[in-house]
């Protein structure tokens, strides 16, 4: 029996048998606007509201207020609360972007991490987190390390990598050999707005459900659904998916 770590998506644990496993770094992938950061925020602030265990948010695109702003306009008001008592950390591009390379950004996690125990923690995105380095191979050296960093840490972590298709692009590239789970988000285009699906695509130590799932973004986060929800991949014949 593995340790899981819930994400606090309903739905989506159930697929996970429970959750992820504890310690590992999943690659949650996807095109703009399918949920991938809410994904995170959610994240985040289910693992302090109900299982007490803290958080980093590590973004390269937004600012502390956006980020803020985007967790209250799902529901989860106390988001600010949770970052001013330091259950959450927020670093926000304002902070990572002024080191100026990714050394002294990760230096200053290391201090971070050695005075602070987190248990979870959300990277947005690696394509931001790419614009550091110079070549593939400085990338490849960096992204390793970090993976390191992570684990050594006893983080159970989220690494959001943004992707141009609509459909998931499942190259096999370093990203899929660091990571512990591929989790894809999927949205396709319907007359009346679009529909939403979640793939869990990989989890290592875990025997999952690798079809995939209708999901809906509203008040209280995201929502999975299992196929008899009514959803289909080539219409809209469910549940309102709210945006």
């Amino acid at each position: 029996m593995v340790t899981t770590v819930p994400t606090g998506v309903d739905g989506l644990d159930s697929i996970l048998n429970g959750g992820l496993v504890e310690n590992a770094t999943v690659l949650v992938s996807g095109n703009p606007g399918t949920g991938k950061s809410l994904f995170g925020i959610q994240y985040l602030y289910n693992g302090v509201q109900t299982h007490n265990e803290h958080g980093i948010y590590i973004s390269f695109e937004e600012n502390e207020e956006d980020i803020r702003q985007a967790a209250e306009s799902i529901g989860f008001d106390q988001w600010g609360d949770l970052v001013d008592s330091g259950a959450i950390k927020v670093y926000d591009k304002q902070h990572m972007l002024r080191e100026g390379d990714f050394s002294s950004a990760l230096d200053t996690l290391m201090e971070d991490f050695a005075n602070t125990s987190y248990d979870r923690l959300v990277l947005d995105s690696l394509t931001m987190f790419s614009l550091f380095f110079e070549d593939e191979k400085e990338k490849r050296t960096y992204l390793l390390k970090f993976s390191d960093i992570l684990k050594q840490n006893g983080l159970t972590s989220l690494l959001i990598n943004e992707q141009g298709a609509v459909f998931p692009e499942t190259e096999i590239g370093l990203e899929n050999f660091l990571t512990d789970g591929n989790i894809y988000f999927i949205q396709t285009p319907t007359d009346s707005g679009v529909n939403r699906y979640v793939w869990v695509a990989k989890m290592r130590k875990q025997d999952i459900d690798t079809d995939i799932f209708p999901m809906e973004i509203d008040d209280g986060g995201i929502k999975v659904y299992d196929r008899a929800g009514g959803f289909s991949m080539m219409g809209r014949d469910g549940p309102d998916a709210g945006f």
